[in-house]
C-alpha cells in the first residue's frame, strides 16, 4: 500500500513503508507551512523551485535512483516557459508495487523516447493551473492520455489560501476536460493494487 497526501501547490507527499518522498516543497515562499522532516527523500522538478526544507536525500535531476529500496526515475523535458530546451525534470517512483509518475511545470508535449522512459504508470500526479506558469487544464489532459494510468491526481490550481505568482485555473476546469465519471475526493488517498480499476479515474486529495 501507497499512501498520497496533498499539501497544495506540486508539492505532495508520497509514502509506504519503506520511505516518504517529499515532492517540490517550496510551500514557505507561498504563505503555507514547510512539509518536509529531515528523514524524507527531497523530489524537486525543477531548479527554479526553492526548497523551504530539504530531506536527508535530494533528487532534482534526471538519472536513475535507488533510495531505501524505493526506485527513482527522473527524465529530462522542456519546461513549460523554457523554449531553448531541457530544464525540468519528470519522474516516475516505483515501491510497493506501483509506478507514480511526477509531473511538474513542463511544455505540453512528450516524445516516444521520453514516454518509454517513464514505462508503464499508475498514478499520474500532474499540475492543472495553466495562466502560462505550468499545463493547463487542456496540456494536463493531453499528458494524461499519453501516459494512460488508472488514477490521476491533479495539483497546481485555484486556492485562496495559497499565493501563487499568478492566478491558477480552476479544478473543475481540469475535471471537465478529463471526461470521466466524478471524480473521488478523498483527504489522503491510500491506495492498494486491488484500487486500480481498468478506466482512468481522477482522485481529488483534499489540501491538508
Amino acid at each position: 500500500m501507497i499512501e498520497i497526501e496533498f499539501y497544495g501547490a506540486n508539492c505532495v507527499k508520497i509514502k509506504d513503508k519503506k520511505a516518504t518522498i517529499i515532492v517540490d516543497d517550496n510551500l514557505a515562499e507561498l504563505g503555507l507551512k514547510a512539509r518536509t522532516s529531515e528523514d524524507d527523500i527531497s523530489l524537486v522538478t525543477s531548479k527554479d523551485i526553492n526548497l523551504s526544507k530539504e530531506g536527508r536525500f535530494l533528487v532534482n535531476c534526471p538519472g536513475e535512483y535507488e533510495i531505501s529500496e524505493v526506485s527513482i526515475k527522473g527524465v529530462a523535458t522542456r519546461a513549460h516557459i523554457d523554449e531553448a530546451g531541457h530544464r525540468a525534470t519528470m519522474y516516475v517512483v516505483r515501491t510497493s508495487g506501483f509506478s507514480v509518475a511526477v509531473i511538474g511545470h513542463i511544455y505540453p508535449e512528450l516524445s516516444d523516447e521520453q514516454l518509454e522512459s517513464l514505462g508503464l504508470i499508475d498514478v499520474v500526479i500532474i499540475p492543472v493551473g495553466g495562466s502560462g506558469y505550468t499545463l493547463d487544464p487542456i496540456g494536463a489532459v493531453k499528458i494524461t492520455n499519453k501516459l494512460d494510468p488508472k488514477i490521476v491526481i491533479p495539483t497546481h490550481y485555484a486556492d485562496r489560501a495559497i499565493n501563487y505568482p499568478v492566478p491558477q485555473a480552476e479544478l473543475a476546469e481540469f475535471i471537465k476536460l478529463a471526461g470521466t465519471p466524478e471524480p473521488e475526493t478523498v483527504k489522503q488517498l491510500k491506495l492498494k493494487e486491488a484500487d486500480l480499476g481498468e478506466k482512468l479515474k481522477v482522485v481529488v486529495v483534499e489540501r491538508s
